[in-house]
């Protein structure tokens, strides 16, 4: 079953995501990521703690983990993380609903 996930962007990251330039992201592994899932990812400012109203939504289509590993993620990968292969689905400079969830969110 294809979950949607809502999770925060670092604009050094977020930028090119958006742009379709980046194609991966490195995750903490705490959400269960399967493939198909989407991420609708929130640009988010660290240092001022707040989130620029920027939004991307892209989709997982191949993901590389301790459990999913490649050649040498075993040894190279810490178990609490994923490499994520991701495809640019849509962007926008969004705000949040009234109810605080991203209009991208479905």
């Amino acid at each position: 079953m294809t979950k949607n996930h809502l999770v925060k962007s670092w604009p050094e990251f977020f930028e090119p995501i958006s742009q379709g330039i980046r194609t991966h992201d490195l995750r903490r592994n705490d959400r269960e990521y399967n493939i198909g899932d989407i991420l609708i990812l929130r640009e988010f400012e660290s240092k001022s703690q707040r989130y620029t109203g920027r939004e991307c939504e892209v989709k997982i289509t191949s993901m590389t983990s301790f459990a999913q590993p490649c050649a040498v993620s075993g040894e190279a990968l810490n178990a609490d993380f994923c490499i994520l292969s991701i495809r640019l689905l849509r962007a926008a400079d969004t705000k949040m609903n009234d109810s605080g969830k991203s209009s991208l969110a479905r």
